[in-house]
């Protein structure tokens, strides 16, 4: 059973070479997965001090943004295929993952002068892990499935943040805010459609 999430960026020669120089130098997975949350934190408080509108933060907040993938993408490849897995790294794979959404969404929303809409937009993201591990509790393929899954909510964060920068101050604003409604609405079509494969294949049993 598949228990990982498929990046295709683990197959490029770049990630294959920074995550066994990772291992080389004895950085552990777990530590990877504990940087992720810094730069999670960097890109919500960036997302915040920018007021949707000053340049400067949010090009800190899209490289935070970034970092945040990036280490998601080593700590899994240094754990697997660099053979540096812990015993508590499903802990550390996981609640990262969780801790991440939640600082860099409120961030946006904080931004936008949106705190509720920030944070309907992390109860969504959480939700949709939850919905996916419930099932994985029960033996199911986990369901990585979008349309609005990690990688494409951080993708949308990344791209609003980058068009913010050349829109008039009002247009920037506007454009983070209705960036988060589509995160929103999207984890949540994402969160009942797993939901309801879950209970589909359940039932199939």
């Amino acid at each position: 059973m598949a228990q990982r999430r498929p990046i295709t960026t683990r197959d490029r020669k770049w990630a294959q070479r920074m995550a066994a120089w990772l291992a080389q130098k004895e950085v552990t997975p777990n530590r990877i997965s504990q940087a992720s949350i810094l730069f999670a934190a960097v890109a919500g408080a960036a997302f915040w001090l920018s007021g949707g509108v000053s340049a400067l933060w949010l090009v800190v907040a899209a490289l935070g943004v970034q970092g945040r993938l990036l280490c998601n993408l080593f700590d899994g490849m240094v754990a697997v295929e660099g053979g540096r897995a812990e015993p508590d790294g499903p802990f550390w794979n996981e609640a990262p993952d969780r801790y991440a959404d939640i600082l860099i969404l409120v961030g946006m929303g904080l931004g936008v002068g949106a705190p509720a809409l920030g944070w309907a937009a992390a109860t969504m993201a959480v939700l949709t892990a939850y919905t996916r591990e419930a099932g994985a509790a029960q033996g199911l393929e986990p369901d990585f499935s979008g349309p609005m899954a990690k990688q494409h909510r951080m993708a949308l964060a990344t791209v609003v943040a980058v068009v913010a920068i050349f829109l008039p101050a009002v247009f920037g604003h506007a454009t983070l805010a209705v960036a988060l409604w589509v995160i929103v609405l999207g984890t949540a079509l994402t969160a009942a459609a797993r939901g309801m494969r879950m209970i589909a294949t359940l039932k199939s049993r």
